[in-house]
């Protein structure tokens, strides 16, 4: 390629990932100043305001602005992001963009939905209830749970439960990143997380910590990760398999990271994230990086994929 592509990256946004999310466009704006590409560096406060390259602008500026460039990169994880809300906007702009569309991105944002298609593509997810504020106080609580927002992400508001006296606190705690909270059975067995990108499967990763892989062990440092996990081919194949399915059941595009849950009765689905973290460091980076691919490159694989989209 000889002319630089310009591409805009956007980061932050309102929500509980605002600063995984612009640590996660810095880092993806920083790798693509060294390759082909002039970048637009575009930020949304926690409060809703845009910002270009810091300064202050309206929406409709901010649109104007994506406009001018050959692609988007919406690095905003969570709701008002990842949900399909930025994919909307540029479909509206028309503008092309890196990851899945509206309706994939909505859907796999809501856990809650998304165990309903994966049950019915035959994979299984963990035992749960669906519990509003109102149902909230009928829920009677019988053996170990964990407690979660149906659509907030970056494990913010996940609470495992133990004892009947521990679920108020944990409910509370999710309500108030959601109107819907999910409670699930609480799985025993193998955290491991694969991604897909288009026919692409990465080696899977395993999530060695135990116990709840919540945001201060995600965010904090002391998450242990063993890419490639360890498994036999059959269990492997089944895994890509079950991952695919999801991938391509959701109608998602770019990449997507797929958690599982290896158990005694096989896979579980845990969820999907359209828009992962994206760091250098991040698990989908280093799952592909697994599998011999750089972190410049899967940008260019991306930016490459959505360019080509008619």
């Amino acid at each position: 390629m000889n002319a630089r592509i310009r591409v805009a990256v956007i980061g932050g946004g309102q929500n509980c990932e605002h600063e995984v999310s612009l640590s996660s466009a810095a880092s993806v704006a920083s790798t693509l100043r060294t390759g082909p590409y002039e970048v637009v560096p575009l930020t949304i406060t926690r409060d809703g305001l845009w910002l270009d390259e810091g300064r202050p602008v309206g929406l409709a500026a901010a649109v104007a602005r994506l406009q001018t460039c050959q692609v988007v990169l919406p690095i905003v994880h969570g709701p008002r992001g990842e949900d399909g809300t930025l994919a909307a906007l540029c479909e509206l702009a028309g503008v092309r963009y890196v990851g899945s569309g509206v309706r994939a991105g909505a859907i796999a944002m809501d856990k809650w939905t998304t165990k309903l298609i994966a049950n019915a593509m035959g994979i299984a997810t963990a035992p749960g209830v669906l519990l509003t504020r109102s149902s909230a106080a009928g829920y009677a609580w019988t053996h170990p749970v964990v407690v979660k927002p149906v659509a907030a992400g970056s494990s913010r508001g996940v609470a495992l439960v133990r004892e009947a006296g521990e679920l108020a606190r944990a409910l509370e705690e999710a309500f108030a990143y959601d109107d819907r909270v999910l409670v699930e059975d609480l799985l025993v067995g193998r955290e491991i997380d694969i991604a897909v990108l288009g026919s692409r499967v990465s080696p899977p990763l395993e999530i060695a910590n135990g116990g709840v892989f919540d945001y201060e062990t995600k965010y904090g440092g002391g998450a242990k990760f063993v890419v490639p996990a360890p498994l036999e081919d059959g269990d492997r194949k089944a895994l890509e398999d079950a991952a695919q399915t999801m991938y391509t059941a959701l109608d998602c595009r770019g990449v997507a990271r797929v958690d599982f849950f290896r158990t005694d009765a096989g896979w579980v689905l845990n969820e999907v994230n359209t828009m992962p973290g994206f760091t250098e460091h991040s698990q989908v980076p280093r799952l592909f990086a697994a599998a011999g691919l750089t972190y410049a490159e899967l940008l260019d694989l991306l930016i490459a994929d959505a360019l080509a989209v008619p």
